[in-house]
């Protein structure tokens, strides 16, 4: 008998029930195997924490944090950190599953997990934010290691965060731990290409998908949502193919140029400011004018449940590119489908993070070190291998590209479980 999790009540919008969705829509691809099919439903692991710290002012705050692993059956966890003001456990719980998933769905030896704390981190001092990462690192602890679980950077985290992390890891255990982490600064252990391989991997499946609909990236028009590393990135990417970005937002604002962004001129306006709002070479428009621009390809690379149903009857473009996790909600997905619009889904157009990620903790144990140009030849044959056996599995069974990358992920993952059997 299969027990709900109790504690936990998801809409079908919420993360977590996004995700519940996804898993029952591939049930019947996946044979025999659907005896499994609750392993999927229910993470392994889940680690709440009180994170207190001092502030500079001398008053004593409490966070709380999070570290969830979903599945570990082919190999350690793998997956993000993120500091926001939203985080919670059922988010933080989905967002490890889409990691099982797209760990699997590019065939590398990690389960997947996710982790967070539910904090604003432009209000905390740079030394207030180093003894959270520290503290919070020291709670959970009792469940990380290079070969039990690899945190990496995600929303509000970067190498300096990762830094942080794995110097408090390798200092509880009394040993330098650097493949404990992933994203870490060169340094100290980290992957030349890692900061913009999320961006690349969006670009190469994006390259990939044009193909497939016949859209010729010369002159394609290009909106992002969000202008992190992952958007900015894959903006600079279509934009060296000939591309045109015509729209951009992010937390700070929206801007329109019908003639296509200069590129250069907008992301030093981004590493100036924070954000691409103000930038005198684009027009202003609100927040929901964004999808309603005329374009190509379409790029959410900001956080889960953007693409709403209304928003997806509106929407123009030809492809959309998951560059977040769980940009595009089920509903949406399939008025996108019937209107046919081709999804990239996050649980590949993203993996590129995690597959570098993959490289550096390989390299870690190995104490050998790649070059740039040799990463990037090792992803880009990854991620296009995966995408093509997922477009074959979506070709045979007729199904949307997320479906199938449900299947060929799901398959590897319960197959794993199932030869492993339950102990005891």
């Amino acid at each position: 008998m299969t027990q709900a999790l109790s504690f936990v009540h998801p809409t079908p919008d919420s993360p977590w029930g996004t995700y519940l969705m996804q898993v029952d829509r591939v049930v019947p691809y996946l044979g025999h195997l659907a005896r499994w099919v609750e392993t999927l439903k229910h993470p392994k692991r889940m680690l709440i924490v009180d994170v207190p710290i001092e502030m500079d002012d001398g008053r004593i705050a409490h966070f709380e944090g999070f570290r969830v692993q979903h599945n570990l059956s082919r190999g350690p966890g793998k997956g993000g950190v993120r500091f926001h003001p939203d985080v919670t456990l059922e988010e933080v719980m989905a967002l490890a599953a889409w990691m099982s998933v797209k760990n699997a769905a590019v065939n590398l030896p990690f389960g997947g997990a996710k982790g967070g704390i539910r904090c604003d981190p432009k209000l905390l001092s740079n030394k207030e934010l180093e003894r959270m990462t520290r503290r919070y690192t020291s709670e959970i602890g009792i469940i990380i290691g290079p070969q039990r679980d690899i945190p990496a950077p995600d929303v509000n985290t970067n190498p300096q965060i990762m830094a942080w992390m794995m110097d408090t890891y390798s200092m509880n255990t009394g040993s330098t731990a650097t493949g404990v982490v992933t994203g870490k600064p060169v340094d100290l252990g980290g992957s030349l290409g890692r900061v913009k391989a999320t961006g690349r991997g969006v670009f190469v499946t994006g390259r990939e998908g044009a193909r497939r609909i016949n859209l010729d990236l010369n002159g394609a028009r290009v909106a992002v949502q969000g202008f992190g590393n992952v958007g900015s990135a894959a903006a600079e990417l279509f934009n060296q193919a000939g591309g045109k970005i015509v729209a951009a937002q992010d937390h700070t604002g929206s801007i329109f140029n019908d003639h296509g962004f200069d590129m250069a001129d907008l992301i030093a306006h981004v590493k100036s400011t924070g954000g691409v709002g103000g930038f005198k070479g684009g027009e202003f428009m609100n927040a929901e004018e964004f999808w309603d621009v005329d374009c190509d390809i379409l790029i959410p690379a900001a956080l889960e449940g953007q693409i709403t149903a209304e928003r997806a009857r509106r929407v123009k473009a030809r492809m959309v590119l998951e560059g977040a996790n769980g940009p595009t909600v089920p509903s949406a997905d399939d008025i996108l489908a019937e209107r046919g619009v081709l999804v990239v889904p996050d649980v590949i157009c993203n993996a590129g993070g995690v597959t570098v990620s993959y490289f550096e903790w390989v390299q870690d144990f190995s104490s050998f070190f790649w070059t740039e140009d040799e990463i990037n030849v090792r992803l880009d044959k990854i991620m296009i291998g995966a995408l093509k056996r997922i477009w074959d599995t979506a070709d045979r069974h007729k199904i949307t590209l997320r479906t199938a990358t449900f299947a060929v992920a799901c398959e590897r993952i319960l197959t794993a479980r199932s030869e492993r059997g339950l102990y005891p």
